[in-house]
């Protein structure tokens, strides 16, 4: 069971890693073998299905994020707790709203992390 301590300090440090555009300080948050789905790697060309899996597949995905938007900036506005998992709900620097489900393993790395964002127009 996740603390709500915890996961307010986890969701705070995930923002200030994102921020800082420090793709190493960004992948310690999870482990080696993680999961990603978001439409980006969709739309970036990098799996029709959505989804990565493993440091060797995301972090490409990544670097190519982080360099598209070198304003990236995100300001939390709410973390949400569940039993192995919390939800990062944020706004990007374009002032997009997007949510990051996170589910961890028992070590506290992220083993999957599921990407929403509100549609463009909404």
């Amino acid at each position: 069971m996740i603390d709500e301590q915890w996961a307010k300090r986890f969701a705070a440090d995930w923002i200030e890693s994102w921020n800082s555009h420090d793709l190493d300080r960004i992948l310690a948050h999870y482990a080696d073998d993680f999961e990603m789905s978001s439409p980006f790697i969709v739309q970036m060309g990098f799996s029709a299905s959505g989804t990565l899996k493993g440091r060797e597949k995301i972090r490409p995905y990544w670097e190519m994020g982080l360099a598209r938007a070198p304003q990236l900036k995100f300001v939390l506005l709410e973390t949400l707790v569940g039993a192995d998992s919390l939800t990062i709900y944020y706004r990007n620097n374009t002032g997009k709203l997007a949510a990051e489900t996170l589910v961890f393993n028992e070590r506290g790395k992220v083993v999957q992390g599921i990407a929403h964002y509100k549609p463009r127009g909404e």
